[in-house]
């Protein structure tokens, strides 16, 4: 049997892939006024921004637990996988990645462990091609050479209209936040080092997704690329979003995906987020 693919739910692959890949997902949770929900299961992207609008809510994510990952690991092994890769989203942004290397070292050398260093589209392109060369018959190493290989590959790239959700959640510095709210300034930000940390300042939201496009285009090069647009009930930003990017891309765009981020993402930005990520082939 080939080897398992197993990913956590905020890679947030587009729906229309649903069935093209095998992978297995593992859920994060959301909780929303002491309330748990299992994120793509029990709780969406629209209740999350709701409860954020809200002055008193609290809102708050947290890991799989190791024993989940492991009951994961283990039904895949026993119903006949040779190994498994598990992929997941920087493990600087949440405790997820190590969870999955806890329970790895429960269930064996079987089982090998790969932090993205980012999230969203920036997780699922590597666990897509993880899938994809399992499927060819890739061995366990050399799956999880495709992961590490296609991770190093994208760029991530977003737009919050304020920073308050991710100083919150401890996602960005106290620092970087006041920034973006004393003078007046909207930050496009990006995943570095596995972290998230301002890429660039500019004075408007238009400009900046304006700003938001060059730098995807960017980050794109030379070759061919696949693009990735987030967004946060602001689907008109995204929409605009994928037909710049698209037309500055020509004949060089792949694949073009266009997803609402899940509950967890959502609990860490609020409402307005637009994002691009770049996968280069």
């Amino acid at each position: 049997m080939a080897i398992a693919v197993v990913t956590d739910s905020t890679a947030y692959l587009p729906a229309e892939l649903n069935g093209t890949y095998d992978l297995t997902v593992v859920p994060l949770t959301v909780v929303v006024n002491g309330w748990d929900g299992l994120e793509g299961l029990e709780i969406s992207p629209a209740e999350v921004a709701r409860a954020l609008g809200e002055r008193r809510a609290v809102v708050s994510t947290s890991r799989p637990a190791p024993s989940q990952f492991a009951e994961v690991y283990r039904r895949l092994l026993d119903e006949g996988a040779d190994g498994v890769v598990s992929v997941h989203l920087s493990a600087k942004l949440s405790g997820t990645f190590e969870a999955a290397r806890l329970a790895a070292a429960e269930v064996g050398d079987r089982v090998r462990v790969v932090d993205s260093g980012t999230a969203a589209m920036g997780l699922g392109f590597p666990a897509l091609a993880a899938s994809a060369a399992a499927r060819a018959g890739a061995d366990l190493e050399q799956v999880t050479a495709a992961a590490i290989e296609h991770a190093a590959r994208v760029s991530t790239l977003f737009y919050v209209d304020t920073l308050e959700f991710l100083r919150r959640g401890g996602r960005i510095g106290a620092a970087s936040a006041l920034l973006g709210t004393a003078l007046a300034v909207k930050p496009i930000l990006h995943v570095l080092g596995g972290a998230v940390v301002v890429r660039d300042k500019v004075r408007t939201a238009g400009r900046a997704l304006t700003r938001l496009v060059d730098l995807a285009v960017e980050a794109a090069g030379d070759g061919e690329a696949d693009i990735a647009v987030h967004h946060l009930r602001t689907p008109e930003r995204a929409a605009a979003l994928v037909e710049a990017v698209s037309m500055r891309l020509g004949d060089r765009l792949r694949d073009c995906y266009l997803t609402e981020v899940g509950a967890v993402v959502a609990a860490h930005t609020g409402p307005g987020l637009a994002g691009v990520v770049v996968h280069r082939r």
